[in-house]
């Protein structure tokens, strides 16, 4: 008996959307300096938008009919995780801090660009070898003890290369796909949602789909550091509707508790969330969307916050209807993030199948 085929679907990332994919995901963003990445952001939508702004901080906007009164956001954040400078000793060492959720533990060997007002310096997150640590007690890397090395020997020679207090540090890991099935990469927390909104907007234009209100592609800063980028735009666009996608934790992996993180799975779809930030209706019409358009999709519930710009923008402007939409993420906060490529395309399904099936005016309200 002939195996049966299984069904695919024509994924909807074009080769030219990847090449972006690719230099956006390179291209450094540390929260609170993410202007680069979001010019690259911006020069990709610009042919499928109306018009644009940027905010005081750096969110990037795009917006398709805008003089629509209603208005619809989709949204995800543009900023990395990286690390400040915060002391220069003497023989030229350099110990840091975090900027976000830099997770100290992956640190030692890693190779980073120290970003300057001179241009990028190349340094290593330093570790004593094995053999000098043979009969001591073993000592895990802490916030205390990494520290960097640019290959100087004194502090002044560190100053003269451009290096201060509150130089900003990134890695310097670069995009990959592995085994035809995963983008990989530092970053897809959540530069990949940058690039699924981008081509919500592409297929809209590509399909030539009239939107009956105004969407509002919103690229966010400092969602790492407390949401506050989109807690500031938020206040400024005033949406009827905040549609947010970001990442969520993989479970399958080692050393994770699915009774605590729940059962989620790479490949399986995109993350419908439950949380008290997560207006209900608009909940309902993102699961009878996915179901109607055979879009797989998974379910997660949050006890108290979301922890993403969903909170920032539910509870903004005396209450905005709010939903959000996660991508399944193996390894997040380190340099190896991983991504299942069908996800992707799913999120970016859902999110445009969604968009066509909201009408302005609609009244998401339980009680009225």
């Amino acid at each position: 008996m002939a195996k049966k085929k299984e069904h695919t679907t024509a994924s909807v990332v074009t080769e030219k959307s990847l090449q972006f994919l690719e230099q956006y995901i390179n291209n450094p963003s540390p929260t609170g300096f993410e202007w680069e990445g979001q010019k690259l952001w911006l020069d990709y939508i610009r042919p499928y938008i109306d018009e644009h702004f940027v905010d005081n901080y750096g969110t990037a906007v795009g917006v398709i009919n805008p003089e629509a009164e209603y208005k619809v956001v989709i949204e995800a954040h543009a900023d990395e995780i990286s690390w400040f400078v915060n002391y220069i000793s003497k023989e030229g060492f350099i110990y840091v801090i975090r900027n976000g959720g830099s997770d100290h533990q992956i640190a030692p060997s890693k190779r980073v660009n120290i970003h300057t007002d001179k241009g990028i310096v190349k340094a290593v997150f330093g570790w004593p070898a094995i053999h000098t640590r043979h009969g001591e007690k073993e000592e895990a890397p802490t916030l205390k003890n990494i520290f960097l090395d640019c290959g100087c020997t004194s502090k002044e020679e560190v100053e003269a290369l451009g290096i201060h207090v509150g130089s900003v540090i990134t890695y310097e890991d670069e995009f990959i796909v592995l085994n035809d099935r995963y983008y990989v990469g530092r970053a897809l927390d959540n530069r990949i949602g940058g690039f699924m909104i981008a081509e919500v907007a592409r297929l809209l234009k590509e399909n030539k789909k009239k939107l009956p209100f105004g969407l509002y592609i919103v690229n966010a800063v400092q969602e790492e550091i407390g949401l506050r980028g989109a807690e500031m735009i938020a206040h400024r666009i005033k949406p009827n509707v905040a549609i947010i996608t970001d990442v969520t934790h993989d479970t399958q992996t080692p050393m994770i508790n699915k009774v605590v993180q729940g059962d989620l799975s790479a490949g399986k779809g995109p993350v419908v969330s439950y949380a008290p930030a997560v207006q209900t209706n608009l909940n309902k019409l993102l699961v009878s969307t996915a179901e109607s358009k055979g879009i797989p999709f998974q379910r997660q519930a949050s006890s108290r916050s979301t922890g993403t710009d969903t909170d920032a923008f539910a509870y903004s402007n005396d209450g905005v209807v709010s939903a959000l939409i996660s991508l399944p993420l193996r390894y997040m906060h380190t340099t190896v993030e991983m991504v299942h490529k069908e996800d992707v395309d799913n999120v970016i399904r859902l999110i445009y199948e969604v968009l066509l099936a909201i009408k302005p005016g609609h009244d998401f309200r339980n009680i009225s």
